[in-house]
């Protein structure tokens, strides 16, 4: 083989995009040693989208503080493309999963608020052109939080101000903007999501994605029911519907958030990013994409890294292995055209060893060796 692309996802909560893509080089390179790899680091809109934007627009880093999910102040930073006129915001870094001990996950109280501090920055900054990527949340509060940090209130039937957090969702009867950021009228937003769940429903926000948020069968019913009720009042508030509308339950409804209440373009994460690297010129005349992912299942055909790999990678009748911690859904993986699917972990092993990064980049290296020796002798 002359040319072999690497573009791999993080592996959420082990390593970095930029860590798994190099641990696969190591593995190709040591087999095939005159194969040209490139390698590109990667995301969907969720963690790790801030890396991929600042190399694709040649950005800065902006540090400041702003509030994780649970209201506590954090070190966190935010985005400036190279030209100085677009911010470039990973809600994960500051309302994210990954910032919340698992015993301490509760969709019913996380926020968004964080995300809108992020925004505020950025527009107190004189920037009016935003890209953000909302994927990884540890959220389920329809991106009322975010709101809230740019002045908007929500109001009960008593007329009283509501705090934070996916609970108060079902006690909204009014919202005013009166004190909403004044520059949010001149700005566009472009939200990088990478699903295209609805805001509420079977394959809505809280039904899909808020237990592995810390909900449990009661809580998801409740914040199903939350999501609804303030989907009316949206509604009666702005005269947008969002209920249907495909990436309105991304980040816990913040996606429909922000198509209520921001001049705003809804995209799929991965298509938009492989745009912004060039992706379709550069992957010209490989023999083989390598792509993967923490966790492949039915999830990764609905806009995840791999799946739109894939559909470029068809385009060029370029073959594409998928590579995973663990794997389900092999047979709807297989069906879509993954020429392969592979998972990293050796053998049977509880999930805090398996997630380790040592470990994780050792088992990619030696799975892509292993593959490439496969290949090295068929060719």
């Amino acid at each position: 083989m002359k040319k072999i692309v690497i573009a791999i996802d993080s592996f959420k909560g082990s390593i970095s995009s930029a860590e798994a893509g190099q641990a696969a080089k190591d593995g190709v390179l040591s087999v095939l040693p005159k194969c040209e790899v490139i390698q590109f680091p990667i995301a969907d809109g969720g963690d790790g989208v801030l890396d991929v934007l600042i190399t694709a627009m040649q950005g800065r880093y902006i540090a400041v503080k702003a509030h994780n999910p649970l209201m506590e102040l954090i070190d966190t930073r935010y985005g400036i493309s190279g030209n100085g006129k677009t911010a470039l915001i990973e809600m994960a870094a500051v309302s994210g999963l990954t910032l919340i001990p698992q015993d301490k996950r509760n969709p019913m109280l996380t926020t968004t608020f964080g995300t809108g501090e992020l925004i505020k920055y950025a527009l107190d900054e004189g920037i009016r052109d935003f890209i953000i990527g909302i994927g990884g949340s540890a959220t389920n509060d329809a991106g009322l939080g975010m709101l809230q940090a740019l002045g908007y209130r929500f109001y009960d039937k008593n007329n009283n101000v509501l705090g934070t957090g996916g609970n108060i969702m079902i006690d909204v009867e009014s919202i005013d903007i009166s004190d909403a950021h004044p520059a949010l009228k001149k700005s566009c937003f472009t939200v990088v999501c990478d699903v295209n769940n609805p805001f509420y429903g079977t394959d809505g926000a809280a039904y899909v994605f808020a237990g592995q948020k810390g909900a449990d069968d009661e809580m998801i019913a409740e914040l199903d029911k939350g999501m609804r009720h303030i989907a009316k009042v949206i509604q009666c508030k702005t005269g947008k519907s969002i209920g249907n509308v495909a990436g309105a339950g991304a980040a816990g409804g913040l996606g429909g958030g922000l198509v209520a209440f921001f001049n705003d373009d809804l995209q799929n994460g991965i298509k938009l990013l492989l745009d912004k690297l060039d992706f379709k010129e550069k992957i010209r005349n490989a023999d083989l994409i390598i792509t993967g992912e923490g966790k492949a299942d039915r999830q990764t055909t609905m806009g995840k890294v791999p799946f739109g790999i894939l559909q470029e990678a068809k385009k060029q009748n370029i073959p594409v292995i998928l590579i995973a911690g663990s794997i389900e859904d092999v047979e709807e993986l297989n069906d879509v055209g993954f020429k392969g699917i592979f998972s990293v972990t050796p053998y049977p092993i509880d999930l805090e060893q398996a997630m380790q990064a040592d470990f994780t980049k050792q088992n990619i290296t030696r799975l892509l060796t292993q593959i490439c020796s496969v290949i090295k002798h068929n060719i």
